[in-house]
């Protein structure tokens, strides 16, 4: 089984937590003790016990080590934008020391660390860099969310090749429906199986309150165990 995985998108809203939750729910029924990581989310709540995103909670829920949130997510931006622009409207600068030491602890602490990304792959963090420039330091095995949508095919191609140029190992994809009217459903998964060079490791449909639900029987692991 991989030490840790980096969750990556097309783009926002396709469905990396619903992703990141079933592989969660996956790995945990083998047996493993893992932990959901998600190092910076924008679009934060303010609580009586601080800034809390919901999907940093949905992955502290889906694993099944108790982690404090604010060594789940570390980074909890306010604003409901790029990360780089909450991030400046907070007054906070990502240090990527602090996520690759919170990393090496979960690592310590667990079989399996879900690192879950923000937005697509060049999702910037600062006006001069991006969370991917993190992944490529800690050359982590990345897992491509593809939100079966109009436009999907594009930015799924792109999206891969950008891992790949980036050095990294595109260890596979998984397909979620997040349109259930979505015309030539079959057709797309068929240029997507193609097109990217990396395996399928499932296809999670359209579920009603998907963030809720257990969905790790439709996710195949074994390209990662």
């Amino acid at each position: 089984m991989m030490k840790a995985l980096f969750i990556a998108g097309t783009d926002t809203e396709v469905g990396k937590t619903v992703v990141s939750k079933a592989i969660l729910s996956a790995v945990g029924a083998q047996g493993k003790k893992t932990i959901g990581y998600k190092p910076v989310a924008a679009g934060s709540e303010k609580t009586s016990e601080g800034w809390r995103n919901s999907d940093a909670l949905h992955l502290q829920a889906a694993a099944n080590q108790e982690v404090d949130y604010d060594l789940v997510n570390p980074y909890a931006l306010s604003l409901p934008a790029s990360p780089h622009i909450a991030a400046i409207a907070d007054n906070v600068e990502v240090k990527y020391d602090v996520l690759s030491n919170l990393l090496e602890q979960h690592k310590q602490n667990s079989d399996f660390v879900l690192v879950e990304g923000a937005g697509g792959w060049r999702v910037p963090v600062s006006k001069d860099d991006c969370l991917s420039t993190w992944v490529k330091q800690e050359k982590l095995p990345v897992v491509l969310v593809v939100g079966i949508k109009l436009g999907c095919l594009s930015h799924a191609m792109l999206t891969a090749e950008a891992i790949k140029a980036d050095g990294l190992e595109l260890v596979g994809w998984v397909a979620n429906r997040v349109n259930p009217g979505v015309e030539h459903y079959a057709e797309i998964i068929e240029m997507l199986e193609g097109a990217i060079d990396a395996p399928k490791l499932g296809e999670v449909p359209y579920v009603p309150g998907c963030k809720k639900r257990d969905l790790g029987k439709y996710i195949n692991l074994d390209v990662i165990s």
